[in-house]
């Protein structure tokens, strides 16, 4: 007897073959059947020849504070999304002193735009080291599948105290760092993950910790990963070279993945460049690739957290500022005019200066109402204004808090769909769980399947269903999953290819403290099983979903 059967379904299995119509028999989380099945089930669903594929796995998650609280991590669960990947750029809340709980929440609150009050009411500091947090997850139980970078950031913090984003470290921190990553990769980490990113800065624009790693710590970090012989590294890269992490990825031996690789209209062949680079260095044996989002990176935004402008040296200063301070130098001409010469730099960047995909989403003065729906670049041509004095006047008149969306990275469709079908390209940086205010790419894989698959037909649908599932899978060392095979384990999503795809994003308040998330529904999405128990449906996470998942400990080398 099995426990579940999915009848007349059209299979898409991972491998990216084309697919076959039949059914998928599962007993105690694992697939046991697959074709034409004789044994009936405890439970017996009717696809009517809806897609069935493996689970989306998202490589690029930062839900390392809210699963200590949500153990679902919502919204991923009801996006198809069955394994998710933690710790990226290396923002951990673990290993973590009870001495430094205050400063890594701090941090995040900037870097990934977290709500401080939310963290402290919510997150579970049962755990002190690495293991500790993962027998943790384990033991309150997780809705989807976890893996878990040990980061960076947190190891120095743990380490140096407040020292870690003032100075690089010594000989002896330096071995004790490596010492605690060998320690996280043999307890189950999946890797170990960085930053370099200018635009990643702590609270007052302090920069986060693993930015001021010399290139002594980290040769001697990303080599901690060959004392193991397994694990992946990952970075969030500023202005290195990728020759030069490719001597890190060299100096480790394993597998290196970096991000962010987005496309500019400034820059427009930098992705590719970057792309070209990897592919050579897959030449001469070291494997790297890169973290391509199929999604325009859209933010909202107001002054109070004007994330989008922390790339730009100019505003570094104003990081640091009160609010009075701050008000004041946002209407100096000196810093409009900095700013202005920034923009004017042509590299790649948070933002751009592309007005004309900034939007003014909802104004607090009435007089100002007819500006809702308009760009900021329409409103200062009608105006007789340059459009960066007309935001910050706009924003000055209103107390800050005028809300703004801006379209600031990806909007060549054709750009990102050459960057999708690069065979050294992953897709990922959904950045769910961070960017909370800003924007929720959680859907990223809903969006692949019917906007990139059955809209625009840059990809087949087992192509698209290989990179979402499959390809990350292995690239990770998760064993038995991203496959619908014999003795994989049952992660599974039943859709509609017809209307498959992610709802308009809405702002809901159920964080802790109160505090807002932006969300985003699914579309045609008819069931998510997580090691064969249904956890999600049409409606969303089901009422009774059970705590499915499991923490990841074990990778293939």
């Amino acid at each position: 007897m099995l426990d579940l059967r999915i009848d007349n379904a059209k299979i898409y299995d991972g491998s990216g073959k084309a697919p076959m119509s039949g059914s998928v028999g599962v007993h105690d989380g694992r697939i046991r059947e697959l074709g034409n099945i004789e044994a009936d089930a405890t439970t017996r669903v009717d696809a009517h020849g809806l897609a069935l594929m493996p689970g989306i796995v998202d490589t690029h998650t930062h839900y390392d504070a809210q699963i200590t609280w949500d153990p679902f991590a919502n919204p991923s669960p009801a996006l198809g999304v069955t394994t998710l990947v933690m710790g990226n750029c290396g923002f951990t809340i673990a290993p973590c002193r009870p001495a430094e709980r205050d400063l890594t929440m701090r941090n995040l609150t900037h870097v990934e735009g977290m709500s401080l009050d939310a963290l402290h009411e919510g997150i579970d500091w049962g755990f002190e080291s690495f293991p500790e947090y993962l027998d943790m997850l384990e033991n309150k139980g997780v809705g989807p599948n976890v893996a878990c970078y040990v980061g960076h950031s947190g190891v120095r913090t743990f380490v140096l105290g407040a020292d870690a984003s003032k100075r690089a470290a010594n000989a002896d921190e330096i071995s004790t760092m490596r010492k605690i990553i060998v320690e996280a990769i043999e307890a189950g980490a999946c890797g170990f993950a960085t930053t370099r990113s200018h635009q990643h800065n702590g609270e007052a624009g302090i920069p986060m910790p693993s930015r001021l790693a010399d290139e002594q710590e980290m040769l001697a970090l990303s080599g901690a990963l060959r004392d193991t012989g397994k694990g992946l590294l990952m970075m969030t890269r500023g202005s290195e070279s990728m020759d030069w992490i490719e001597s890190l990825c060299a100096a480790a031996d394993r597998p290196y993945l970096v991000a962010a690789l987005l496309h500019s209209n400034v820059t427009p062949d930098a992705t590719f460049s970057d792309l070209a680079e990897i592919s050579q260095a897959h030449e001469r044996g070291h494997k790297m690739y890169g973290a391509i989002s199929a999604c325009p990176l859209n933010f909202e935004f107001n002054f109070h957290e004007p994330y989008l402008l922390e790339g730009f040296r100019c505003w570094q200063p104003l990081m640091r500022m009160d609010d009075a301070s701050f008000r004041k130098a946002l209407a100096d001409p000196a810093l409009r005019s900095a700013l202005r010469e920034e923009l004017k730099e042509p590299r790649l960047r948070t933002f751009n200066g592309e007005w004309d995909k900034v939007f003014v989403a909802q104004v607090f003065d009435k007089a100002h109402s007819d500006h809702e729906g308009k760009t900021v670049a329409e409103l200062a041509a009608s105006a007789g204004a340059d459009p960066l004095d007309y935001m910050f006047d706009l924003a000055l008149s209103e107390d800050c808090d005028t809300v703004f969306t801006a379209t600031v990275l990806n909007s060549d469709e054709d750009a990102v769909g050459r960057m999708m079908n690069d065979d050294n390209a992953i897709i990922s940086l959904s950045d769910a769980g961070a960017h909370l205010t800003f924007l929720c790419d959680a859907g990223f894989g809903l969006h692949v399947l019917g906007h990139w698959v059955r809209e625009r037909k840059q990809l087949k649908m087992e192509t698209a269903a290989r990179k979402l599932t499959a390809e990350p899978a292995d690239l990770l060392g998760i064993r038995d999953r991203g496959r619908i095979e014999k003795d994989a384990w049952a992660d599974l999503l039943l859709f509609d290819p017809n209307t498959v795809g992610r709802g308009a994003s809405k702002r809901v308040y159920d964080l802790p403290a109160g505090a807002s998330r932006l969300t985003t529904p699914s579309a045609g999405v008819h069931g998510v099983w997580v090691n064969g128990q249904l956890v999600a449906d049409g409606n969303g996470l089901c009422s009774n979903a059970p705590k499915a998942g499991k923490v990841l400990r074990e990778f293939a080398a």
